[in-house]
């Protein structure tokens, strides 16, 4: 698989990450190790997870898996922390949580530190910049290798990043912003990604295939095995379920035919290869859906294609965020 920089960085990661939102909740040890194995086999690297994905069962899965299935060297491991099952405070960007929060991921992770140590969401009721010094802590002690951000706006990516580059060399530049991207959700291309783009930031996708609505698998309906007939994910699903995202599942579909390859690898390759993104982060049920979202690897597409996909799926931009050079 080839492998991209992380933003204006020197690590290299696969273009393809593997995420484990289910671990530990819907996806036992099992099919755990069969994922890994199999992303693994095909040269991935990057495995992304969150202290709060399962409980901690999903950090701590990977942690039994890595050594005795996978060597350490090959992965690159990316936790996140910040989210708190708190419903008066959902986020906790302080110094105190966020860095006991790395200790226990560490510990579940059987590891001595991650390649890449998130903030998991942006916080209003912590000063930014005593989140960020969590983060020059952490890469500072040899704790995390680098640091990202996920889930933050344009201004606020752009002051988070801002404020490290003002003290090179002492502040912990940020490699990487994980934000929801795909054909369905083009969200960030109003402000976070032209700032990533600028400021040097790698964009991580997630839910690329548009929570697995792109594959096609609803267009006749919801499957009865589908996270859209789950009762702790329909909500999840529910949002592109619409009119305006039945045109796009269309669109896609039509492409794969033409191609002669699947709607989910026209959707992914799609934005694999959008300006800025360096690894989509894709989650599977079951090792071979994983190797189906991995089979991408040799799909580039036409361009003709691209514009017709970019055309249907266009994201309203107005006023402020509209580009003025068109005008």
């Amino acid at each position: 698989m080839e492998q991209r920089h992380l933003g204006r960085t020197g690590l290299r990661v696969s273009r393809i990450g593997l995420g484990t939102l289910t671990w530990g909740r819907d996806t036992g040890e099992e099919a755990a190790a069969e994922q890994l194995k199999t992303f693994w086999e095909a040269g991935g690297t990057l495995v992304d997870t969150a202290d709060v994905y399962g409980g901690g069962e999903a950090e701590y899965l990977l942690g039994q898996l890595v050594g005795s299935l996978v060597p350490r060297r090959d992965l690159v491991i990316a936790t996140k922390a910040g989210s708190v099952p708190d419903p008066d405070r959902r986020f906790d960007g302080s110094r105190g949580h966020l860095l006991a929060a790395l200790d226990d991921s560490l510990d579940r992770l059987g590891t001595d530190y991650v390649d890449l140590w998130q903030v998991h969401a942006f916080d209003p009721a912590t000063p930014l910049e005593e989140t960020l010094q969590a983060l020059d802590l952490a890469v500072g002690s040899g704790r995390a290798r680098y640091a990202g951000i996920s889930n933050f706006s344009g201004w606020q990516l752009a002051k988070a990043a801002t404020w490290q580059l003002a003290a090179p060399g002492t502040r912990t530049r940020l490699a990487s912003t994980q934000m929801e991207y795909s054909l369905l959700q083009r969200g960030v291309e109003r402000e976070v990604l032209p700032a990533a783009l600028d400021l040097g930031v790698g964009l991580l996708p997630s839910s690329p295939l548009g929570r697995g609505v792109l594959t096609g698998k609803y267009r006749e309906g919801t499957p009865a095995d589908s996270r859209g007939a789950s009762q702790s994910l329909a909500a999840f699903v529910g949002p592109y379920l619409d009119e305006a995202a039945g045109r796009i599942v269309d669109a896609v579909a039509t492409a794969a035919q033409g191609l002669a390859v699947t709607p989910l690898q026209v959707a992914l390759a799609w934005v694999r290869d959008r300006p800025g993104v360096v690894a989509p982060i894709v989650g599977a049920r079951t090792s071979a859906q994983l190797g189906a979202a991995l089979s991408v690897e040799a799909l580039s597409l036409p361009e003709e294609i691209c514009r017709a996909l970019d055309d249907v799926s266009a994201p309203v931009h107005r006023y402020p965020d509209q580009d003025w050079s068109t005008l």
